[in-house]
């Protein structure tokens, strides 16, 4: 794997639960960062552990410097980074991509994300047209985390707070049910893997095609236990997704074919 090496030039708190990064990318032509509002880049610790990095949105990029904001918990080698990383330090970055991408001529948006969202989610907010009308649903711990979302005009926002997150049962995906949701909208969802899916689930019963929402599980609750029961059939659905693309799927459809054959077995 080659890496586009970067040198950490600032580290501060823009809120008690995350620690911004600021990174100098050496060469941010080889990186190729996506323009996506949630345009994310594997971050590599220690190059000679792949096996070490993790993905974390880009919440600025201004030349060929980045601004990752890293949500801060107990364990983890991101977590541990994010707290410990000092101006001068170098990492290794590589897999950029995006996901969001709202169809052509969309006028209401739906975002949702929990507490690991917040950074894309944020961005979007952003560079949202003051044309598309936006109704944002986010789970968070307490109220001070929501200061960290931008203020604009035309922007519903329907909080849970003290739910979901690690602290209790994700109330995510039955905000989206309670929503009356307008023909020709879109959904970006950042956030538990389970709650990603039930979403999902929720947006094709309505009659939502695959170009109206991109819907990504950014962590999953019991992370360890479900590693371990995939590890058992984890190549089988690997086989199903390549052929998937081998008979012309999109990436998304591919892998909502593999989710779907997952559930069925209880992962």
């Amino acid at each position: 794997m080659s890496f586009t090496p970067a040198t950490v030039v600032e580290s501060f708190a823009p809120n008690p639960r995350l620690r911004r990064l600021r990174l100098r990318v050496d060469s941010p032509e080889s990186l190729a960062l996506g323009p996506g509002a949630d345009s994310a880049v594997g971050v590599y610790f220690d190059v000679a552990s792949p096996n070490q990095g993790r993905t974390y949105s880009v919440r600025r990029q201004a030349g060929n410097v980045l601004d990752l904001d890293i949500l801060v918990h107990p364990g983890g080698p991101g977590s541990r980074w994010a707290q410990t990383a000092g101006v001068g330090d170098r990492v290794g970055l590589d897999h950029a991509r995006a996901w969001y991408r709202p169809p052509p001529g969309t006028t209401w948006q739906l975002l949702v994300a929990d507490l690991a969202g917040l950074p894309a989610l944020a961005r979007i907010m952003d560079e949202s047209p003051p044309t598309v009308s936006t109704t944002v649903v986010v789970e968070a711990l307490d109220r001070g985390d929501l200061d960290y979302l931008p203020t604009r005009a035309g922007v519903t926002l329907i909080p849970s707070l003290g739910s979901g997150n690690g602290a209790g049962a994700s109330r995510l995906a039955q905000l989206v049910r309670d929503l009356e949701l307008p023909a020709g909208g879109y959904c970006w969802f950042g956030g538990e893997a389970g709650a990603s899916r039930e979403v999902r689930k929720h947006l094709r019963g309505c009659g939502w095609t695959i170009d109206q929402y991109d819907v990504m599980g950014y962590w999953r609750h019991d992370s360890a236990a479900w590693d371990a029961r995939f590890a058992m059939a984890g190549t089988d659905f690997v086989a199903m997704y390549r052929q998937a693309i081998a008979d012309g799927k999109s990436d998304k459809a591919a892998a909502e074919e593999v989710d779907d054959a997952l559930e069925r077995i209880g992962l």
